[in-house]
């Protein structure tokens, strides 16, 4: 399985997956409660931090599109998406409230001290249990591992084993009101890694924190 770094021209594509890979799950179906429009505003909603992820951070995708890995490398606090406000009410509408509210909650988790952010692992509905996902998180602690970053990431459903064999631990849930738990977790680099001189610009919160 090849995996690539996406461009400019891969972002609606990466938008689209990540959006069906969530559509399916508590999460989304608590961030947009009507059905009808739920895709369609993860999709658009995705697409704002997708975009920013080619600014501040790194975009992977395996070569036929069916996995990705958006993170950000946060390193100095870095302002969000440009009229970031305005744009989630535009892509998300009356669902906006639970977007900020999730904002907030993550917001109280999320490291204070230099680290890499795996924003989104999101393998298409069709493609899941494949090795995909597998693939993508060992291409992912390579990198990881080069750069000498802890790593954070919160992922919506409990499948905390598979990135538990990619280094990752456990550290307190976070239950939405009203809603699904979501689980917060924590890499470290081995500790003969060394923490590279000048390292990527990172990014601050966002809900653009899971692994589906």
């Amino acid at each position: 399985m090849r995996i690539r770094a996406a461009g400019w021209a891969d972002k609606n594509q990466v938008a689209a997956l990540i959006a069906d890979a969530l559509n399916p799950t508590p999460l989304a179906a608590w961030l947009v409660r009507d059905p009808e429009q739920r895709r369609q505003v993860l999709t658009d909603v995705a697409a704002i931090w997708v975009e920013h992820a080619m600014f501040f951070g790194d975009i992977h995708l395996t070569d036929d599109d069916t996995a990705t890995a958006v993170g950000f490398h946060r390193y100095r606090p870095i302002p969000p998406p440009a009229q970031y406000r305005i744009r989630l009410a535009d892509a998300a509408g009356a669902h906006a409230d639970r977007f900020d509210l999730l904002d907030s909650l993550l917001s109280t988790r999320q490291p204070t001290e230099p680290h890499y952010h795996l924003a989104f692992l999101a393998v298409h509905p069709d493609t899941q249990h494949t090795g995909c996902a597998a693939a993508m998180l060992t291409h992912h602690r390579r990198r990881l591992d080069h750069i000498g970053l802890p790593s954070w990431t919160t992922i919506p459903t409990c499948r905390e084993h598979l990135l538990t064999r990619h280094g990752y631990k456990p550290r307190p849930a976070i239950t939405l009101p009203n809603g699904p738990t979501l689980h917060p977790m924590r890499r470290n680099p081995p500790p003969d890694n060394t923490v590279l001189i000048n390292p990527p610009r990172l990014v601050g919160n966002s809900w653009q924190n899971f692994h589906v």
